[in-house]
């Protein structure tokens, strides 16, 4: 088992430990999932992106993806497509 230090502001520090705790997580639960997906995805397990185009762009297909699954009527039914 390693330790990782990083150096982080701590005003964004304070605002992600917020936003984890929403979650249920903890700054270092979050960065081991973080790194899990890291070594998944054999790279970022996201694209970092400033291009509002591109990020609506992929909301709408997400939406769309959304929209295809309508739920199941019963418990039997969800339970059968697992």
């Amino acid at each position: 088992m390693s330790t990782l230090s990083i150096r982080i502001e701590d005003k964004t520090k304070a605002e992600a430990s917020k936003t984890l705790a929403r979650l249920g997580l903890d700054m270092s639960s979050a960065i081991k999932l973080f790194l899990y997906q890291v070594v998944k995805e054999d790279g970022l397990p996201f694209t970092p992106t400033n291009n509002l185009a591109i990020i609506k762009a992929r909301f709408d297909t997400q939406v769309l993806e959304a929209k295809k699954n309508r739920g199941f009527k019963t418990a039997k039914e969800a339970l059968d497509d697992l």
